[in-house]
């Protein structure tokens, strides 16, 4: 048994392919690109949905950027959510931010001076704040009727039954500090809506994942369809087929996908799914078909005729088990491009609309703001993360190639 297993063809297609370094570099890339799609918002700094919890006052800082903030409690409840919830689809800040220089409380207003502005601001009273906000299970003062009152040195209100709660002001304080001041760091700064940089990137991770992902599954789906009819059937099916493959072709990728987006008269995540897809079965379908006319000539297909069995069944069931490995390698190939494609289509404003993040439309934002205050990093991140996710895709594709067909293989 062992010495059967040493002689397969398997062992020596797995031997070449992890023998292989770049390919190995490449597969790591991508097992990692997965992880940190899966994980989502549970490892994301700024884990609100889209992450796109920011503030004007603080857009465009350099990566390594800290500031202060008060968080404001917003006027509505937000629903409480379990951990796998927040992992897939973020949990909705309770909060708004106000990035601060400095801060002091007087009476029941906190005055402050706003990121790198001149003026003082007041106004905003502790109403805004955890303590006294009604509508939280946290709150200090748990009596939503009440009416709260601030002396010298103490806080309290009397709640419905006319009884007194009262709070020391160092108590008071403290629960401020603790709830609604917090200092955050931004370790690749700040976009040009005050947005964590890092936050989107890794999420944008999935964004290209799940396009590459759905738009590859559709191409093999229309792509083998096509090409195992046209291989199979030749004659006038095969030249039709042909004809309109050479037309398909001849359109260059972009155009094509522009003309799918703007036949559907929409935009966003679906559509690019749909338009990416229906862009790259043509290079699945002339491989397909060019396997098929090979293998259709054998001596098992011609036993399969002879038996009766109908050639339906011999193409899905006989035939197309034996292409696996060149529809593995141009799965993979085509999922760098549909990569390419889609941050392509989101750079032209045709892709994933705000504001969802994609890395497409953060070189988009990056390449029109304006460069000469330092925002070069807006486009240089999402830019190597498009980079090295394609050139993963591409290695691991190679390093597959090269495993299935041995007058290709590198030593390894």
């Amino acid at each position: 048994m062992e010495s059967k297993d040493v002689h397969s063809p398997s062992f020596y297609i797995k031997k070449r392919l992890f023998g292989n370094k770049p390919a190995m570099f490449g597969l790591g890339l991508i097992i990692l690109a997965h992880i940190i799609a899966i994980l989502g918002y549970s490892i994301m700094p700024d884990n609100t949905p889209n992450a796109d919890d920011g503030a004007n006052l603080i857009k465009k800082q350099p990566p390594g950027f800290k500031t202060q903030l008060i968080k404001k409690h917003k006027s509505i409840d937000v629903e409480e959510v379990n951990f796998f919830t927040m992992m897939f689809n973020g949990r909705e800040s309770a909060y708004t931010i106000e990035p601060v220089d400095t801060f002091y409380l007087k009476g029941d207003s906190i005055y402050y001076k706003e990121f790198n502005e001149r003026l003082w601001e007041s106004g905003l009273t502790l109403s805004y704040i955890d303590a006294f906000y009604s509508g939280t299970s946290k709150k200090l003062f748990k009596d939503s009727a009440a009416v709260y009152k601030i002396t010298a040195d103490s806080a309290y209100y009397v709640d419905t039954k006319e009884n007194i709660h009262a709070f020391s002001k160092k108590d008071l304080n403290a629960y401020f500090m603790a709830n609604n001041v917090e200092t955050r760091s931004y370790m690749l700064g700040t976009d040009k809506r005050g947005r964590d940089i890092l936050s989107r990137l890794l999420f944008g991770t999935r964004i290209s994942l799940s396009i590459g992902f759905i738009s590859v599954i559709i191409s093999l789906f229309v792509g083998i369809t096509f090409g195992a009819i046209g291989g199979f059937f030749g004659g006038v099916v095969d030249r039709a087929l042909m004809w309109f493959l050479t037309v398909t072709w001849s359109i260059p990728g972009i155009m094509l996908v522009i003309a799918i987006s703007l036949a559907l008269q929409s935009k966003g995540i679906w559509v690019a799914f749909v338009a990416v897809g229906l862009t790259m079965w043509v290079e699945v379908a002339r491989v397909v078909r060019g396997q098929i006319l090979s293998i259709k000539e054998k001596q098992f297909v011609e036993a399969a005729r002879a038996l009766g069995i109908g050639s339906w069944r011999i193409i899905f069931v006989h035939i197309l088990p034996n292409i696996v490995g060149p529809m593995i390698v141009i799965a993979t190939s085509n999922f760098a491009s549909a990569i390419l494609i889609e941050s392509g289509l989101s750079f032209l404003g045709l892709g994933v609309q705000q504001p969802m993040p994609s890395w497409g439309m953060m070189v988009s934002e990056g390449y029109k703001s304006n460069w000469s205050d330092g925002g070069w990093y807006l486009v240089f991140f999402p830019s190597i993360c498009i980079s090295m996710l394609v050139l993963a895709f591409n290695l691991f594709g190679n390093g597959l190639r090269d495993a299935y067909d041995p007058q290709t293989a590198t030593k390894w």
